[in-house]
């Protein structure tokens, strides 16, 4: 049995010093990079565990619990969302700022004051989240992503390095089918790894343009490998050229945990090449189930038409014997049933006729005779005033009409000395000499 030293502390005490040891300069504001676990959100404060594995990301060498209070998490928690584009949230890894006490009772403590969003994104992430906005802002970055498959799909350009395995995967995939599908591919290669792959790339989709209406799409296909062979595949110029490539575009790049910015402008973005050929297969399968519905749909229908004629045909065939005399028995009755309507119907309506034209007959005669008297009681009347006041009348009357030279004088002074003049009366002229 160990005899106690005089040094004995108590509980408190040990905890004070642990205290005095932990809460210093050293552990105050400090930068520290883990992964998140068990993240969650109680009365406005963050909770989680902060953690570190070792080298092959198995074991766990290192865990602390950490909290951001309630006035600091809104704040770091819509930061986070605008710079990373996603929640923060357990299996990511972070950059914090924490601030470690240690109390008698509550233990250790760690508090995170701010997140550093860079490190979790990555200079790739970064980079790939500028280029997805300044081609969103230039409007392009939905261009190929909203176009149609054709159908069917069967005319396929291929972008890929001529020797990789991927590219085999695709072709063997696409040629095995089971469904005795033909497509019609043409490689058009480029380098798919380093600096040259973006222009490589872009060069092939110049050439596959050029072809002008020979494709029906474009498969872009590459496999997997380390995320620095991927990032050549991170480029503006590229994802520019993709966006807005007039045909829809196929890409099938890397393994299914591989994502590039071309996986966004795409107009479909498929986990494999293998994959890029399964999803062209079952294009070309879903219009051949259309066909095949359309087929039995005709085959049907015209069953239907065909049975229908042929009862049609079995009617009139029976109606034929029997049919040309019933239509002479109807017709005559209506022929029969005609003339006897005609002749009770036509005197009745003829009578009344003939009794108007009669009456009409009179009044145009009465109507006659008097318009003629009429106009000759007129005639009567003009010809008694033109004779009142015609010349002949007013020579009557004892006036008479002097003229000189075939005119009418109205003024003496219209005559000279010597002129010939003649004056009418009603019975006669004279013929004078003006002195």
């Amino acid at each position: 049995m160990t005899t106690p030293s005089e040094t004995t502390l108590s509980l408190l005490q040990l905890q004070q010093t642990v205290q005095r040891m932990v809460t210093n300069h050293a552990t105050q504001n400090v930068w520290v990079t883990a992964e998140l676990s068990d993240v969650a959100e109680r009365g406005g404060h963050c909770y989680m565990e902060l953690i570190q594995k070792d080298d092959d990301g198995i074991t766990t060498v290192a865990k602390a619990r950490a909290t951001i209070w309630a006035n600091n998490w809104p704040r770091i928690r819509t930061q986070f969302m605008q710079s990373t584009g996603q929640r923060f949230a357990t299996g990511l890894k972070v950059m914090v700022r924490v601030s470690v006490s240690y109390h008698p009772v509550y233990g250790m403590t760690m508090v995170i004051s701010a997140v550093n969003p860079d490190y979790t994104m990555g200079d790739m992430l970064r980079r790939r989240r500028e280029i997805l906005m300044r081609l969103h802002n230039e409007g392009i970055l939905e261009m190929n992503r909203s176009l149609e498959f054709p159908c069917p799909t069967l005319r396929i350009a291929v972008i890929s390095a001529p020797e990789a395995a991927g590219y085999g995967d695709f072709m063997h995939q696409l040629y095995g089918n089971g469904y005795n599908l033909r497509f019609n591919t043409k490689l058009y290669p480029a380098i798919m790894q380093g600096e040259k792959a973006a222009s490589s790339v872009i060069a092939a989709l110049d050439r596959i343009a050029s072809d002008g209406d020979s494709w029906d799409c474009v498969v872009i296909i590459r496999g997997g490998g380390s995320t620095s062979d991927l990032s050549s595949f991170e480029n503006y110029e590229l994802a520019s050229n993709v966006a807005q490539f007039p045909l829809p575009i196929i890409v099938g790049i890397g393994h299914e945990r591989d994502i590039t910015v071309l996986d966004y402008v795409a107009c479909q973005r498929v986990k494999t090449p293998t994959a890029a050929a399964e999803f062209l297969l079952n294009l070309a399968c879903e219009e051949l189930d259309r066909l095949r519905t359309l087929t039995s749909d005709i085959l049907r229908v015209a069953n239907e038409c065909i049975s229908g004629a042929r009862e049609q045909l079995a009617y009139f065939g029976g109606q034929l014997p029997v049919a040309p005399v019933g239509t002479i028995h109807r017709a005559e009755r209506r022929l029969n049933a005609a003339t006897l309507s005609l002749a009770t119907i036509c005197p009745r309506r003829i009578q009344p006729l003939h009794a108007r034209i009669e009456l009409y007959g009179n009044a145009i005669t009465t109507a006659v005779t008097a318009a003629i008297d009429r106009h000759r009681s007129r005639l009567e009347t003009i010809k008694q005033v033109l004779d009142a006041i015609s010349p002949e009348a007013t020579l009557r009357r004892g006036y008479s009409i002097t003229s000189c030279r075939g005119k009418i004088i109205t003024d003496p002074a219209s005559v000279h000395h010597g002129d010939e003049i003649v004056t009418q009366f009603a019975s006669g002229t004279i013929q004078s000499t003006v002195r």
